[in-house]
């Protein structure tokens, strides 16, 4: 039964977009900065016993606490209501606990219908054509975990039709998260009302004493991405809509080799070299899919670009990258374990895969030759 889903589900990727089978093949040239998915994936799917997620798990979260992997996931039922998962595992693929109930949700069905009659309430429901990114109109989307003096944040999307998309946080003890007591505070906005915002992270550490985020990833200088230092998570002051403007408004700009540059994927990972950011971008010669890329971002000042690949590390080339919305690579969670680095993502806005490879090496031959060359005018140090 497996084998011939993947059959029709590729017929009918291929038939979609056509390049399929063209981009698998070039991708198996190797690269120095290559990802191994694992052969368990998709590690999680939709559970069809369970009306919260019977339609979607992706766009995970991932924190290390207790020697073991914690995921926290966007989950889909056919309510079309977005509410975070958990799944917990030993050895980084194998999920051997898996809640059977959500483990957050800001908001009740009903709340969001009252709050927001915009979008569309009397279609409460999955529809992935009225709602193209990921089929669900409200509730918490694309979780990033970070663990900061030992207290678990979550940051998300909250989406509450096309007119309202703002990014929020919650938080627990990490004592709560060992014991699986759920605490999770009182959600609080990031942005500011009557802005549109998503895909803002926490770095995982306080640098020079105040909380770090990451809001742009390109304005139109190669060399600098764009991070607020903030002495405590408020909206006011957090940057406006004018200071961090939406990456969907902004023009195409061409760099290493994306053209069109959409956000940080998992919260940054630090590094004795620096900040490892990965991050999503459409490829100028191969556009509409999303593909990974990495930055090397200096550990002083972190708006400084180090690194940056020159080449995609991840494409959506195989089955569960392209279920139902082809061309698909969310990577929100990352993790270094034993040594290796975890990269957790969402395929076609359905599935949850993982890829890994070895920490230290990935790191080196990002520095070494296997960075894009920015200009002699660039700020950039090479």
């Amino acid at each position: 039964m497996v084998v011939r889903k993947k059959k029709v589900v590729k017929k009918r990727v291929m038939g979609n977009r056509g390049r399929l089978a063209s981009t698998v093949k070039k991708s198996r040239k190797k690269r120095a900065l290559h990802l191994r998915r694992s052969v368990k994936n998709p590690i999680i799917d939709p559970s069809p016993g369970s009306y919260w997620e019977s339609e979607a798990v992706f766009n995970p979260g991932a924190v290390i606490h207790g020697d073991r992997v914690h995921l926290f996931y966007r989950a889909l039922g056919p309510d079309g209501i977005s509410r975070i998962g958990y799944a917990s595992s030993k050895d980084g693929i194998h999920f051997d606990e898996r809640y059977p109930h959500p483990v957050y949700m800001p908001e009740t069905a009903g709340q969001s219908r009252d709050h927001f009659p915009y979008t569309s309430p009397a279609r409460l429901t999955y529809d992935k054509a009225l709602y193209a990114s990921g089929g669900g109109w409200g509730g918490c989307e694309d979780p990033r975990a970070v663990n900061i003096d030992g207290r678990i944040y979550l940051t998300f999307n909250m989406f509450s039709g096309w007119y309202s998309m703002r990014v929020a946080f919650t938080s627990i003890d990490e004592d709560d998260l060992t014991h699986k007591r759920w605490n999770w505070s009182r959600f609080a906005y990031l942005t500011r009302p009557g802005d549109r915002q998503k895909n803002w992270v926490l770095f995982p550490e306080k640098i020079h004493g105040k909380f770090a985020i990451f809001h742009n990833l390109d304005k139109g200088d190669p060399a600098r991405v764009h991070i607020a230092y903030l002495d405590e998570l408020d909206m006011y002051k957090t940057p406006s809509q004018d200071e961090a403007p939406d990456p969907q408004l902004l023009p195409d700009h061409t760099v290493a080799w994306h053209n069109r540059t959409r956000s940080a994927s998992a919260p940054p990972i630090k590094t004795k070299n620096g900040w490892l950011l990965f991050y999503h971008a459409m490829d100028k010669d191969d556009p509409g899919r999303y593909k990974l890329g990495a930055l090397l971002l200096d550990l002083e000042e972190p708006t400084r670009v180090l690194y940056r690949s020159n080449y995609p590390i991840l494409e959506p080339d195989l089955w569960y990258e392209n279920d139902w919305k082809p061309g698909i690579i969310y990577a929100s969670g990352a993790v270094i374990k034993d040594g290796t680095l975890y990269i957790y993502y969402g395929g076609g806005d359905k599935h949850i895969g993982v890829a890994s490879t070895n920490f230290d090496e990935f790191v080196q031959k990002l520095m070494k030759n296997e960075h894009a060359v920015f200009s002699k005018k660039s700020a950039a140090v090479i």
